[in-house]
């Protein structure tokens, strides 16, 4: 998804239109989460960038996308741009020698 989002549109309440927006946007990363998993991969992950326009947008972290779209309403921006492009995920698999730690450590 690449899209630049308007935050004022004449006849519409700006919070209702914020809130339509974020739904828009969770509802498309819940779609993208279901999708078919190729072999070989554990979850599907996203590389996401934000700002106000497309030239000035920086990489963000997906549990931050809310976050920043609130921020820009209270900044009184007109639109906003969000890029989120669902890629492969892979799970590392965890050290043996931390596991050991966290053993110790629940019976102590």
């Amino acid at each position: 998804m690449k899209k630049t989002f308007p935050l004022h549109v004449e006849g519409k309440h700006p919070d209702r239109l914020l809130d339509a927006t974020k739904h828009e946007i969770r509802k498309y990363m819940k779609r993208e989460r279901n999708r078919a998993l190729p072999e070989g991969v554990d979850f599907w992950d996203f590389d996401c960038r934000f700002g106000a326009t497309e030239q000035t947008a920086v990489v963000a972290h997906p549990a931050e996308l809310i976050g920043l779209i609130d921020a820009a309403a209270k900044e009184g921006g007109t639109q906003f741009y969000i890029e989120i492009l669902a890629k492969h995920g892979v799970r590392k698999p965890r050290d043996p020698s931390a596991a050991a730690t966290i053993a110790n450590f629940l019976e102590e």
